[in-house]
């Protein structure tokens, strides 16, 4: 909630709204190249976790990138 909060002021700002559509985690393991996304935020719910998936595939392509819906 801090992060959205920040950035949605700094939005704000620029004359820019924004809607956060959910949460979730991330699990970075740069030596092995993974990512994996999953959880949820209790605040905000689950996010669409296959959609931050392709979009970390898009920018990593060396990673391997997974997610679940299980976890906090």
């Amino acid at each position: 909630a801090d992060l959205f909060e920040r950035t949605a002021e700094e939005l704000a700002q620029r004359g820019l709204k924004c809607e956060c559509l959910g949460g979730g985690r991330l699990s970075h393991r740069p030596e092995e190249r993974k990512i994996h996304v999953y959880g949820y935020s209790v605040g905000f719910g689950r996010a669409d976790h296959s959609v931050t998936t392709e979009k970390l595939k898009a920018k990593y392509p060396d990673y391997e990138v997974t997610w679940a819906d299980e976890g906090y």
